[in-house]
This record gives C-alpha cells, sequence and structure tokens, in this order.
C-alpha cells in the first residue's frame, strides 16, 4: 500500500512538473498580410526557426499569413496594444503612426537592391527604429525585402507612358502610390488585398503593382495578361513587435530576438535576389508578356516633380528626403 501511494505521488509530481514546463514555454504569434510561399513567408519561416532554434525550444514561433488575424493596419494596431505580439506590415501601412516611414515610399527614391539595403540599415536604419519607437509605439526587428512594385495587368502591354494611361490599377491605401500612378495618367483604385484577385478576375480592376514573387506566389498569371517592370518604389516590409510587449520580456529574450530579426533580414535578401528570377520565369511560363519601359526617365520625371514636392509634409519634410538622398550619394 505505501509502493502504491509513493508511485501515485511521484506520478502526480511529475504531471505537476510537466504541465508547469509546458506553460513556461513562451508563445509568440507573428501575423501576416502576404502568403507563406511569399518573400515576406520566406523571412518569416526563418526567423520561427532562428527564435526556436535561439531558445533551445524554449519559445515557440506560430505563423499566421494570408491576412488571419486581419488587415495589415489591424495586426499593427493590435501589435501596437499588445494584443499581437509581432506582425509584417508593408512600411505605407505605417505611415499614419511614423508620417518619417513615408519617405521610402517616395517614388524613385530607392532605385535598386543596394539602395534598399543601405536605406534600411547602418545610420539609417537605427535612425527608422528610433522613430518607430518613440513616434508609433513599435519598433523594428528586420526587413523584408520584396523588389520593386511592377504593374500587370488584362488589357495591354505596358512598354512607354502612354500605354498606361487610363488603366484601372488596383493600389492599396496608399496616398504616394495614388500620387505617382495619377502622374502617369493611370487611374489608380485603392481596394482591400482580400478583394483584389476576384476583382482582377471579374474585370472590376484591370491591373495591381507588386513585386515577382508576390505576383507569382498569389497567382496573379492566372488574370493577367501583362507586366511591365518600371522601378518607382522598392517594397518593403518591416517585422515589428509593439513596446508594450517589448517591455515585458527580459533581456534574454530580447537579444534573442534581435539577433533573430537581424539574420532573418539576411537571409530574406538573398531569398529576393534568388528566387525574383524564378517567380518571373514562372509568370512567362504560365503566358504573361513582360515589357520593359522604353522611356522610363519621363516616368522618374513625372512622380519626382508632381509627387515629391507635393508630399514632403506628408513624410514630416524635405529633409526626411535629403536625408536619405545623402546617405545614398545622391546628393
Amino acid at each position: 500500500m505505501f509502493r502504491k501511494l509513493c508511485i501515485t505521488a511521484i506520478a502526480v509530481l511529475a504531471m505537476t512538473f510537466t504541465v508547469q514546463g509546458a506553460s513556461a514555454k513562451q508563445i509568440f504569434r507573428v501575423g501576416m498580410g502576404d502568403a507563406i510561399e511569399s518573400d515576406q513567408g520566406a523571412m518569416a519561416k526563418q526567423f520561427k526557426s532562428l527564435v526556436e532554434s535561439l531558445s533551445n525550444g524554449e519559445i515557440e514561433v506560430q505563423l499566421f499569413p494570408n491576412g488571419a488575424l486581419g488587415t495589415e493596419t489591424e495586426m499593427l494596431q493590435n501589435s501596437r496594444r499588445g494584443t499581437l505580439d509581432m506582425a509584417f506590415i508593408g512600411v505605407g501601412n505605417a505611415v499614419p503612426f511614423v508620417k518619417q516611414l513615408g519617405t521610402l515610399t517616395m517614388p524613385y527614391l530607392i532605385e535598386d537592391h543596394f539602395e534598399a539595403i543601405k536605406a534600411t540599415t547602418g545610420g539609417l536604419g537605427a535612425h527608422w527604429n528610433e522613430l518607430a519607437i518613440e513616434k508609433g509605439g513599435f519598433r523594428i526587428l528586420g526587413w523584408t525585402y520584396s523588389n520593386f512594385r511592377y504593374i500587370t495587368n488584362s488589357k495591354r502591354p505596358v512598354s512607354k507612358i502612354e500605354d498606361v494611361k487610363g488603366l484601372k490599377i488596383r493600389i492599396p491605401q496608399n496616398k504616394i502610390i495614388m500620387a505617382t500612378l495619377k502622374s502617369w495618367g493611370a487611374n489608380p483604385v485603392p481596394m482591400a488585398w482580400s478583394e483584389t484577385f476576384t476583382a482582377l478576375q471579374q474585370g472590376v480592376v484591370d491591373g495591381q503593382e507588386n513585386p515577382y514573387i508576390v505576383n507569382y506566389t498569389t497567382k496573379f498569371h492566372e488574370v493577367q495578361d501583362y507586366l511591365t517592370e518600371v522601378h518607382y518604389q522598392y517594397s518593403l516590409q518591416p517585422l515589428i513587435v509593439g513596446e508594450r510587449s517589448w517591455k515585458k520580456y527580459d533581456d534574454k529574450t530580447r537579444a534573442l530576438l534581435t539577433r533573430a530579426g537581424i539574420e532573418a533580414q539576411q537571409y530574406c535578401i538573398a531569398f529576393q535576389i534568388l528566387e525574383a528570377e524564378k517567380a518571373k520565369q514562372g509568370m512567362i511560363k504560365a503566358g504573361v508578356e513582360v515589357s520593359t519601359l522604353e522611356d522610363e526617365d519621363v516616368w522618374k520625371k513625372l512622380a519626382m516633380e508632381k509627387v515629391w514636392p507635393e508630399y514632403y509634409d506628408f513624410i514630416g519634410g524635405k529633409q526626411n528626403v535629403d536625408l536619405v538622398l545623402e546617405a545614398l550619394g545622391k546628393k
């Protein structure tokens, strides 16, 4: 009888420790707007792998792609409130909270991969993060590099400025993108991401604009016949964590998340360079006609002359553009 009681007591203690051990495991929920197969998804999976490995399994990262936790604006708000741990956010969606981040969406300010990296790392990277913490109530753990937002459509090839005039192009709720497309004579239509594929399929809009990997993984080649490589805006999507949550983490967790964010960002750069070309070839194989612009200098001139002066106040002042230009060696 005594032996049975001892065995029972040991079993109860073992169960107690198991439950306590399980409950001690931290779980971080990370929201995403894009598909898990996208470049955003690639960075998210790498971040998850790094965090779980570096924490020796003490932290579990759960990923929620395809807007499962709401729109990017909703996810940003919830991260700021502390009700969502982390989220990937298109930088344009952060502008209502930190207007200076809008600088990174100005047309033709960033013109290649190197400039995108330089504008988000080192001194400039620290600058944007300080502003995000101070004004937005969130911090940036890393950047997703998604390449340029190329224009697709179902009507006709676009290789010069006259070809884009009048096309109804779906865009996110972004004033700078809207002003840029209007400067070219296109008809931008703000629309929720979740409605975009159906709107293209039904002809509600003629086209949309996104990087190659997003275009391919979202299967826009099924409803779009033409793609034009226009280099007006480099798509940047920071991985953010709300300050309310950040302040609750211990130093070890903060250091771990910081390291994972940086290493996932480095992985994302390589992924983008290697996979964008594969996505392009996949779209071509699916029947999409890819065009390059014969007169991109005209597109650039129109955007810079009509959009830049009108939106200096929107991004917190001309000095923010000058800061980036100087860092990129363009001033």
